[in-house]
């Protein structure tokens, strides 16, 4: 019998990130003007282990898998999506460290975010290469050591992390195939981290641009290097896709309920406005969209945790990643829609609502490059980096 129902830790532990999360809601708009979770929740969030629990127990992690983690990812933003951004833990820094890196190399780099608690990936690029496909940053062989010379965009946490996973090419010859990556401490010399970005939602996700000016590295701060390197590399991304799939489900769920709750107290010609057929069969569809999105994204979830063949875990995940994140849009925009004027109004929640899900729809992977995973997969086509990895060259992204 197949069944995606939570085992009896998965349901305790969501439990206690809804808990939490009813904290992330009472005090969402307190972290949105401030920019930051409050510090007693992030000690709280700690303290919970959240943010580790995918992270396998041979690096210090719960080991919990990846469906684990979206459940509670799930709760986490139906509380508060931008706050997901703002709480410490290894985070895209850990999922790239994972798949990425050896052991002595992963449980290195989390030790250089354990008192801070945050690290970054360093992935994403104003413009493309003018004349060849890649990135612009590169990283040149000296000696014993590889030289990190470029600018990286939107680059999530970057102003609160202790250390980075930089890409950049080191090969100009292959294009995307030519890729490598490496752990770069913030402290290095040469590492200068931009103003934080003023952005559209998300308002506690720190964003900015980081600059590697000669940062010398060891080599054996590179990281994944062989042949394995460009199918890590869409591992790491696809699963740090779904988390922030994860986090689109919450917000449509938190959307979702707030406008059941709001057209049932509202009323309009002597009944509530909830009783109408147009804005009843709206609400229900976006109740589909929430239950359809949760279910794609924790069957491709527990499809990588039950270790499938491959192929068939990136095309669970393109489907689930595509989905989730236009449903969070729609979720979003009928919720300001059905709050008629108050929706645009900064005491009810659905205004941010729908602003943190543009955005969101652009933290990991959009759902254009997630179409053309899906593409690629089911065609049988070679999954170009360039086509289904966001880059400067098709459609940046937050990473």
């Amino acid at each position: 019998m197949i069944s995606f129902e939570p085992s009896e830790d998965q349901r305790m532990m969501a439990d206690q990130a809804r808990a939490f999360a009813r904290s992330l809601r009472l005090r969402m708009r307190e972290a949105e003007a401030a920019r930051e979770v409050p510090a007693d929740l992030r000690k709280t969030a700690i303290e919970m282990g959240l943010g580790s629990v995918a992270i396998p127990e041979s690096l210090g992690g719960a080991g919990l898998g990846l469906a684990t983690a979206s459940l509670i990812e799930q709760e986490l933003a139906a509380g508060d999506v931008g706050a997901a951004f703002g709480l410490p833990g290894p985070g895209a820094f850990g999922r790239a460290v994972a798949e990425l890196a050896d052991t002595a190399q992963a449980i290195h780099a989390l030790s250089l975010i354990a008192e801070d608690g945050f690290g970054a990936v360093a992935w994403g690029e104003r413009a493309p290469h003018p004349t060849r496909p890649g990135l612009r940053a590169i990283a040149r062989r000296e000696g014993d050591d590889w030289v990190l010379s470029g600018q990286k965009a939107y680059v999530l946490n970057a102003g609160r992390a202790s250390a980075f996973v930089v890409f950049a090419q080191v090969d100009e010859s292959l294009g995307w195939a030519g890729l490598g990556a490496f752990l770069v401490a913030s402290d290095a010399p040469g590492v200068q981290v931009g103003p934080r970005e003023t952005t559209l939602g998300l308002d506690v996700a720190s964003v900015a641009d980081v600059t590697f000016n000669d940062v010398r590295v060891k080599a054996s701060e590179r990281l994944g290097e062989g042949a394995n390197f460009e199918a890590a590399t869409l591992r790491f991304f696809v699963k740090n896709a779904l988390i922030m799939a994860s986090r689109a489900v919450g917000l449509s769920r938190a959307a979702v309920d707030v406008t059941r709750d709001y057209v049932e107290q509202r009323k309009a010609f002597g009944k509530p406005v909830g009783h109408f057929q147009a804005v009843a069969f709206n609400v229900a569809d976006r109740a589909m969209d929430v239950a359809a999105s949760s279910a794609m994204v924790l069957r491709a979830a527990w499809m990588w945790d039950a270790a499938v063949p491959e192929q068939e875990a990136l095309l669970a995940s393109a489907f689930a990643v595509s989905f989730a994140l236009e449903a969070a849009m729609r979720c979003g925009d009928d919720a300001v829609q059905l709050h008629g004027g108050a929706g645009f109004i900064r005491d009810y929640p659905v205004e941010k609502m729908m602003r943190d899900a543009k955005q969101l729809q652009l933290a990991g992977m959009p759902s254009g490059c997630a179409d053309q995973l899906a593409a690629a997969v089911e065609l049988g086509r070679p999954l170009d980096l360039g086509l289904v990895l966001p880059n400067a060259e098709s459609q940046s992204a937050l990473v």
